[in-house]
């Protein structure tokens, strides 16, 4: 009987679920490379570049230091030449911002550890 009190505790610890929301959502694997993407033209370029700066304003897991990280990236996204909108999802994790052109994308947070301005192909301010 202890046996099996012992294998029911085992099991409900290891279907406790993970509540880090932000490692999945930052994880690139699978995914064209931020520099390859940005090599695609001025509005991918300035994509990756606002989803740099999401993700080099990172300062840790709660909902007001989500709301920062995301209002810093919308900052940066208001200093770009392409970029007419950009708005934070309201619980921070991303930000769809809206192009000039009429393109609209989400941008999740690229933590690769490349400053945001260093994106190549990136337009003069």
């Amino acid at each position: 009987m202890r046996a099996y009190a012992l294998l029911a505790l085992a099991l409900l610890v290891a279907g406790c679920p993970s509540y880090d929301r932000y490692t999945p959502v930052v994880d690139e694997d699978g995914l064209v490379a931020a520099d390859r993407f940005a090599a695609y033209g001025t509005e991918q370029a300035q994509a990756i570049a606002i989803g740099r700066a999401l993700g080099s304003a990172f300062t840790g897991p709660g909902t007001e230091n989500r709301l920062r990280q995301a209002t810093a990236a919308v900052e940066y996204a208001k200093t770009l030449p392409g970029v007419s909108a950009a708005v934070p999802d309201s619980v921070g994790d991303f930000v769809t911002v809206t192009f000039k052109s009429g393109w609209k994308k989400v941008i999740t947070p690229i933590a690769d550890g490349v400053p945001a301005d260093r994106t190549p192909g990136l337009p003069p301010r």
